[in-house]
């Protein structure tokens, strides 16, 4: 294996590892499970008495990408091409599913699947049925890359 690839394996893991502890982290202070549109959900909600501690999770994940941009912009990766209106439906549409679907992929793909929850694996496995299924018919049926 190169080095390249060693390193790319082990920051892998340190983030995996660092989103770990932090979801334990999070359920052992508060009891509640590390999912942002939960989070983000219960900041728009009128419970005040949570709002610092949500705020503080939305602020460090905000933080976290700048300093990844600032330090590291390689690993954030390259621009969509897709334009600002068209983001912001996308962003909108995954809000909408999230609500629906009752959890995001991290509620439910790390901190659901740790819990052996019947409902985040169903969950998380229409996530991916569904994400996969968009990826080809866009690509392939419309002529674009997803």
């Amino acid at each position: 294996m190169n080095p390249d690839m060693t390193q790319a394996l082990l920051l892998a893991l340190a983030g995996g590892v660092l989103i770990g502890l932090a979801s334990v982290a999070l359920l052992y202070s508060h009891g509640r499970i590390a999912g942002i549109s939960g989070i983000l959900g219960g900041m728009l909600d009128a419970n005040y008495k949570e709002f610092g501690w949500r705020l503080a999770f939305v602020v460090g994940m905000i933080a976290g990408g700048v300093i990844l941009l600032l330090t590291a912009p390689e690993a954030i990766g390259t621009p969509t091409g897709r334009s600002l209106p068209a983001m912001v439906v996308a962003g909108l549409l995954v809000g909408f599913g999230t609500r629906l679907g009752s959890g995001c992929t991290s509620g439910h793909g790390i901190c659901g699947l740790s819990r052996f929850s019947g409902r985040s694996l169903v969950a998380v496995l229409t996530f991916m049925l569904t994400g996969a299924v968009t990826v080809f018919v866009v690509r392939v049926f419309l002529g674009g890359a997803a």
